[in-house]
């Protein structure tokens, strides 16, 4: 439930976790009442790109750099058709946009689309908080949306989990369409979508690659369908353990031996593919700053993040799997989790990264040569 924007920054604005920790400030944004899964992202700009990735639906965005809204919104850096977060959490709202780009400020863009935020809290202690709790249920409360203490938090032990939650199909396409290679053709790629940002295809098609993005729903055959060199697998929300149909899919392609490259959920897919586990993250890694070291070159690189499941895999040995023998390719310095996988039989690898660099870092790029690389090979 929202409504106008017009002087939320004078309404007082109410943010409630589930386990009863309670913080005040003001609107910032719509003005009502949303709920989501309190997560925080540690990126210090590109939240735009942030705003509209479809990974973050259901999720309340905390903002841990200070200031934020300092570039306003402009219409080239948007990564899908709208905003996907569930609210917005910040410190310090830009009072005045400095960037040529901007075509309006980031408050009159929530408010447009809805998005119920709050500001002026302190975004260190809800961080650590979170940091040393976990990721949580949250509700964010303005206008008349405000009431008891008690009763918001009734409200939001309510909402749903993010565990056990399926989403994929409620952000992915409902219609195939085609991105176009820029300059001449080489490859066709047949990508599911679950969740992709525009990124994503753009990239291949900056390689001469003509991509079919196909709804969550398709099937073994409509993949082939399209005669690909190779298939992707998306970035995507929700819970991996309920991808079922996904992950029938990718098994499907692992048999025939075509090509495979998944990032983000794809890789999560992958990993429940080759038959490993999956498990959630206490707080996740969001961000474009999280450092992952390519255990086939020992390249260590800054990269984009936007996950709160990883994959159980190990770390110090191959392993066998239905479609061959299958290594962790990629780890993430922090923390140890997995963050890519391979197989060592097949023309197939995953990262648990964002490699598209929308926004930032570009460390990842030569991800979509080596998929090329996979295509070329094959081919050859």
């Amino acid at each position: 439930m929202t409504t106008s924007t017009r002087g939320a920054a004078r309404t007082p604005a109410v943010l409630v976790l589930e386990d009863g920790r309670i913080f005040r400030g003001r609107a910032y944004g719509a003005v009502g009442e949303t709920f989501g899964e309190a997560v925080f992202s540690t990126g210090m700009t590109g939240y735009q790109e942030t705003l509209t990735d479809p990974s973050y639906h259901r999720q309340v965005v905390v903002m841990t750099a200070p200031h934020v809204g300092n570039t306003g919104i402009n219409d080239e850096d948007m990564e899908s058709r709208k905003i996907w977060v569930s609210g917005y959490v910040v410190r310090d709202p830009a009072r005045v946009p400095s960037s040529w780009r901007s075509r309006r400020t980031l408050d009159e863009e929530l408010d447009a689309q809805g998005v119920v935020g709050i500001s002026g809290i302190d975004t260190r202690a809800l961080t650590r908080h979170l940091r040393e709790r976990g990721a949580m249920r949250v509700g964010i409360f303005s206008g008349d949306a405000v009431r008891e203490d008690s009763a918001l938090l009734a409200r939001v032990q309510e909402a749903p989990q993010m565990k056990g939650a399926n989403l994929a199909a409620e952000v992915a396409t409902t219609e195939p369409y085609v991105v176009p290679a820029i300059g001449e053709k080489k490859f066709t790629v047949a990508a599911v979508d679950l969740g992709i940002k525009g990124m994503t295809p753009h990239r291949m098609a900056e390689r001469g690659i003509e991509v079919h993005v196909l709804p969550a729903t398709a099937t073994v055959e409509d993949v082939y369908a399209v005669d690909p060199d190779g298939v992707f697998f998306s970035n995507g929300p929700g819970d991996p353990a309920t991808a079922d149909h996904p992950v029938s899919v990718m098994q499907g392609v692992l048999e025939r031996g075509t090509p495979l490259f998944g990032i983000c959920f794809g890789n999560q897919i992958l990993g429940r593919a080759l038959g490993f586990g999956t498990f959630k993250l206490k707080y996740g890694h969001r961000g474009i700053n999280q450092p992952v070291q390519d255990r086939t070159t020992g390249k260590v690189e800054v990269t984009a993040h936007n996950h709160g499941f990883a994959v159980d895999a190990p770390l110090d040995r191959v392993s066998e799997t239905p479609f061959g023998r299958a290594e962790v390719s990629h780890v993430c310095l922090n923390d140890n989790v997995v963050e890519g996988l391979q197989l060592l039989d097949r023309p197939a690898f995953s990262v648990q990264y964002h490699p598209e660099a929308a926004a930032g870092p570009h460390d990842a790029a030569y991800l979509f040569d080596r998929f090329v690389s996979l295509m070329e090979g094959q081919r050859a």
